[in-house]
């Protein structure tokens, strides 16, 4: 028997497990400035610096490429171009067409041509300018009209049905038609692209990587070095920020590196500036959207024909899964009787568009809602009402376009207490009341609800990996395939594993997401982190205690359901033992105290060729109510104040939550507000800098901003501690401002016409509109 002291029952510490409001586990060191970011580490003496020289033309014939000066320029080391590659020259996910180096031909600004490698970052990119290359121009598709003109698409376009649209909309009551753009976005992270590779032996290589796909660019980087994946690691502690950006571009600034690292002997580290990245990198697609709409006197939608067209940039990148997504959530939360969605991928001679924030379900779900602000101002009711009588509800009415049945719709009973909460009904009298006498400024308010499918739309990437190690004195090594971008997967998780042991936060140390420890992960997206890494870690926790338990029950004899875990101590029959002495007797009695752990979503399939299937193993719900002021002499905007109320189930972590959701709604407000990209006509970005591109500052949060977590949230489905994800819907709940809006500046023409305003909504956009409402209401 153990002696007294390991037998008494310690004091019960905090628990501090799941749904614990804990910080971000770094955010002490994010205060303090001391979290370490890949340019923080220390940089070996004899480190060689890589600098792209990349493409002046949108499509051209690189007719000659003289690198000599920059090979004799001082302080560079090795020039790498397309020849030099051992491998093959691509780094594209999934179609092989894209390039670590143009090879003989460029297909946008930016495509890099070459690297240097020098021993100082100055000295590398005043060599880059040291390059002659002459072009012979080809013709060039810079947006989606001249695509469209040029019949360039990445795939063919693609079409999602049910039901007979075109008869619902011949036999329909009423019937409108429309159109309007929606701008991509920058995903401007703090922390830029970076990679620093290290030689190992027998041309192996280690990659610090700021990605959200550390086996994606480890793979990538085996293919360019002709190499097996066991070549090379990649590590990632932290990202600044990733919102799909470091999903797949990652892997370019990763293989230069290593490609530099492996041909000289010496570590290379590869870091843009703001400039650089933002030219050489993709961004949300921008989108074309067309309606027409059939609905009766009420405002329940009977047909609806939409078509969506999207600038995809010159290669395939994630485009075919971020176009599926936009046809996944052009339904948000309504049932549509009738429905065809035809979906238009084009192929234009500028940066690959790619992963960000909702992966192409914000662009579908704003085609929706400005459906339903149309009906409503063809009808002259409120917004609200028709969308609460197009919601989804019981059988008959809870099948989506993509065939899924609806099982978990909560948006009806969020939408009715956000109502109540933020007192629309009332505010919404005030404010027409208020345009009415107000002749400059005019206040809009909408409310709008989202429902977003969780898991990936690619099958097979709905699994994670895990690793967890138990030491001798009770403390916990926690490893997973996710990544830490500032969203709180890596607190999560170690929540998860100290409530599985009862044991206070502390006993677990977070580390390194990194490839020779959990193999063959899927990217950290698709708001899945949680959800599969969570489980992946539990079921790896769940296996150490399993043996703890058998060890228990055989040691003092007594029945395995005698055994428990508690914030104590493990109680074994009668007696309680601290956790750490417990786990060296474990060890004594050569117990294995590590395992992996394994998790694959259930029950989803889909069949792209037909467009149906469950894609989604379960939706997230949310409602926003936004209300704004505007100028009609300058068209400057101010968001005053915004509700919402968001289902996250059983919330693993409120703070952490409740962040996610401030931080998504304000990134969605800039999306369709202040950001907007810019390209010339010679296909250049000339919005690369915070200069120029305007993401939201402090001064740009509303002064009142309300976010509650529902409390009758739960997940039908059993994901882990029944929680949904949080990273990606709340950013469509900002919605709700370009639908305020639009009201403000319908106010203009008696809330009788909808303003011809395409996204984002600057003060140009805006002063436009408003002044198109007034010459059509006086028309």
């Amino acid at each position: 028997m153990a002696d007294s002291a390991a037998t008494a029952p310690v004091p019960s510490a905090a628990l501090q497990g799941v749904a614990a409001p804990l910080p971000h586990d770094s955010a002490a060191r994010h205060v303090a400035g001391s979290a370490i970011y890949i340019d923080d580490m220390p940089e070996p003496a004899s480190l060689l610096h890589v600098a792209f020289g990349v493409s002046a033309k949108a499509h051209a014939r690189i007719v000659r490429m003289d690198l000599s000066a920059v090979r004799a320029a001082p302080g560079v080391v090795l020039v790498l171009s397309a020849e030099d590659i051992p491998g093959e020259n691509d780094v594209s996910p999934v179609i092989h067409d894209d390039k670590l180096f143009a090879d003989g031909e460029v297909y946008c600004v930016g495509q890099s041509l070459f690297a240097v490698a020098a021993t100082s970052i100055a000295a590398a990119r005043a060599a880059v300018g040291k390059a002659v290359v002459e072009y012979e121009d080809l013709p060039a598709a810079i947006d989606i009209a001249a695509a469209r003109g040029m019949d360039l698409k990445i795939e063919a376009s693609q079409r999602m049905a049910r039901g007979d649209a075109q008869a619902a909309l011949a036999t329909a009551p009423r019937r409108v038609q429309g159109r309007f753009a929606i701008g991509g976005q920058d995903h401007f992270y703090l922390e830029g692209q970076v990679a620093l590779a290290t030689p190992g032996e027998d041309g192996d290589v280690h990659i610090w990587s700021s990605t959200q796909h550390p086996s994606e660019v480890q793979h990538l980087v085996a293919r360019v070095l002709d190499r097996p994946h066991t070549a090379v690691t990649v590590e990632v502690r932290r990202m600044g920020g990733g919102f799909g950006g470091k999903e797949t571009q990652a892997s370019l600034f990763a293989a230069a590196a290593a490609l530099v690292a492996v041909k000289t002997g010496r570590a290379a580290k590869c870091r843009p500036d703001r400039d650089e990245d933002m030219v050489m990198t993709g961004k949300r697609h921008d989108f074309e959207c067309a309606y027409d709409v059939g609905f009766d006197e009420e405002g329940r939608l009977t047909g609806l024909a939409l078509e969506l067209a999207s600038r995809c940039g010159a290669t395939t990148d994630l485009s075919m899964a971020i176009n599926d997504r936009a046809m996944f959530h052009a339904d948000n939360a309504y049932f549509l009787p009738a429905i065809e969605i035809l979906s238009h991928r084009f192929k234009t001679h500028t940066v690959s568009n790619t992963a960000f924030r909702g992966f192409g379900g914000p662009q579908g779900m704003l085609a929706i809602e400005r459906v339903m602000d149309a009906v409503a101002a063809e009808l002259g009711i409120d917004p609200l009402e028709v969308r609460r009588r197009n919601l989804y509800g019981g059988e008959g009415r809870n099948l989506t376009p993509y065939h899924q049945v609806v099982e978990d719709n909560v948006a009806p009973q969020l939408i009715d207490e956000l109502v109540a909460s933020c007192a629309y009904d009332a505010r919404r009298r005030e404010i027409e009341a208020f345009n009415r006498t107000s002749p400059v400024l005019k206040k809009g308010i909408a409310l709008t609800p989202v429902k977003f499918g969780i898991s990936f739309t690619t099958t097979h990437l709905n699994q994670a990996g895990a690793l967890i190690h138990l030491y001798a004195d009770g403390s916990i090594m926690l490893n997973h395939g996710g990544t830490e971008m500032g969203q709180g997967l890596n607190i999560k998780v170690a929540q998860i594993v100290a409530n599985a042991f009862q044991v206070e936060i502390g006993r677990v140390k977070i580390t390194s997401t990194v490839t020779d420890k959990v193999p063959n992960t899927s990217a950290t997206a698709a708001s899945s982190g949680a959800d599969l890494n969570g489980m992946a870690a539990l079921n790896a926790a769940e296996t150490i205690k399993a043996r703890l338990v058998a060890f228990a029950a055989e040691k003092w004899g007594v029945d395995p359901a005698e055994v428990a875990f508690t914030p104590d101590g493990v109680r074994v029959g009668a007696e309680t033992f601290e956790f750490g002495w417990f786990a060296r007797q474990a060890y004594l009695a050569r117990v294995s105290l590590s395992a992996t752990g394994y998790y694959a979503t259930p029950k989803i399939h889909y069949d792209r060729a037909t467009h149906t299937g469950r894609p989604f193993y379960y939706f997230a719900y949310g409602a926003a109510c936004s209300e704004v002021l505007i100028d009609t002499l300058t068209g400057e905007m101010k968001v005053t104040r915004a509700d919402i109320l968001h289902d996250v189930g059983k919330s693993l972590n409120p703070a952490i939550d409740l962040g996610q959701i401030e931080g998504g709604f304000i990134q969605g407000m800039g999306w369709l507000t202040t950001e907007e990209l810019v390209y010339d006509a010679q296909g250049r970005l000339r919005t690369h800098a915070p200069s120029t591109y305007k993401i939201p500052t402090i001064g740009d949060r509303p002064a009142h901003l309300d976010v509650r977590l529902w409390k009758a949230g739960r997940n039908v489905e059993a994901t882990v501690h029944r929680s949904k994800a949080v990273g990606e819907p709340p950013l469509m709940l900002a919605i709700s401002v370009y639908s305020a809006i639009n009201h403000a500046v319908a106010s203009v023409g008696d809330y009788k016409v909808l303003p011809q305003l395409d996204a984002p909504a600057t003060p140009e956009a805006i002063l436009m509109a408003y002044e198109d409402v007034r010459r059509r209401a006086r028309a």
